[in-house]
């Protein structure tokens, strides 16, 4: 199951030291990680990844122990340009990064959760669509095309 947390105000340099930490690790290692990790970024990404596992059981995966961080990547988000003051009235650029988290959750067997998931699930066929006389041309055209 994914998560997805857009625009966090800080950079993507620190906030994917952070994500390093619980890349690959079982769920309650990777909270149990953060809540002991002294980094701002650590409280949204404890949010991110108990959003995720609420979302894998909402999807039917009725053990969450089994799932581990599949992936977890951090991208530059948009960046904020502020301008500072400076000597004989000249002005030097800030620029305020943020950051977009992107948490995937798998299971321990490697497969992903909205794998698993739609496995139990009935599996719907589309209603097969008849043929007729202008669709057989349109696709002896295009083989002959080949």
């Amino acid at each position: 199951m994914k998560a997805i947390l857009n625009n966090y105000r800080q950079a993507p340099r620190k906030t994917a030291l952070v994500a390093g930490l619980v890349r690959g690790k079982t769920v309650a290692d990777a909270l149990t990680q953060l809540r002991f990790t002294t980094k701002k970024a650590s409280a949204p990404i404890v949010k991110l990844i108990e959003s995720a596992v609420a979302n894998a059981k909402n999807m039917g995966v009725e053990n969450p122990e089994i799932l581990i961080i599949k992936e977890i990547r951090v991208d530059k988000g948009v960046t904020l340009k502020r301008h500072m003051p400076r000597a004989r009235g000249s002005a030097s650029k800030i620029n305020k990064r943020s950051s977009h988290v992107m948490l995937v959750l798998g299971t321990k067997d490697g497969s992903s959760v909205a794998t698993s998931a739609t496995k139990d699930a009935e599996v719907i066929e589309a209603p097969k669509v008849k043929k007729t006389a202008k669709t057989e041309k349109t696709t002896k055209t295009k083989a002959s095309k080949k």
